[in-house]
């Protein structure tokens, strides 16, 4: 098969690999060779439901941080992610799913702008930007298959 000829992956699309480290345990690697242990919760290691916290807090965060750090790098900047996990005539999920940012920026004019667009830029994240956020909101199906079951 020619160079030209062979399917490219897309740049949009992103992976992740889990593997099996124990009882309960697994490593998500990352194609940057990033790695992250995952647990049921019995250990230090984050839950899939606290990843899921940890997604859509980092993913705003960045979002926000990228904006209002065109004015000012803060001084504090920490976000509180929290839910309630449930299990109803849908199965197991999160509800009431809420971030608070707790951010604090300089004495100043560029202190002033940054704290200026803070509201603007949580709103642009929840609303457009973060895309883990958004792919919970929308409610996007995800697909599971055996490996021998995929063509």
């Amino acid at each position: 098969m020619s160079e030209s000829s062979q399917a490219k992956p897309s740049d949009n699309l992103r992976t992740v690999e889990l593997v099996r480290s124990g009882k309960a345990h697994y490593r998500a690697t990352n194609v940057r060779g990033g790695v992250l242990p995952i647990g049921n919760g019995e250990d230090p290691d984050f839950t899939p439901v606290e990843l899921l916290l940890a997604a859509i807090a980092g993913c705003s965060a960045i979002d926000v941080d990228l904006i209002t750090g065109k004015r000012a790098q803060p001084d504090r900047f920490e976000v509180h992610a929290s839910g309630e996990k449930i299990r109803d005539e849908h199965g197991n999920r999160m509800t009431n799913l809420r971030l608070v940012f707790d951010v604090a920026f300089p004495e100043g004019e560029d202190g002033d702008a940054a704290r200026g667009v803070l509201q603007s830029a949580i709103e642009k994240s929840r609303d457009r930007l973060c895309t883990v956020s958004r792919t919970v909101a929308v409610a996007t199906p995800v697909e599971m298959f055996r490996r021998d079951a995929v063509s």
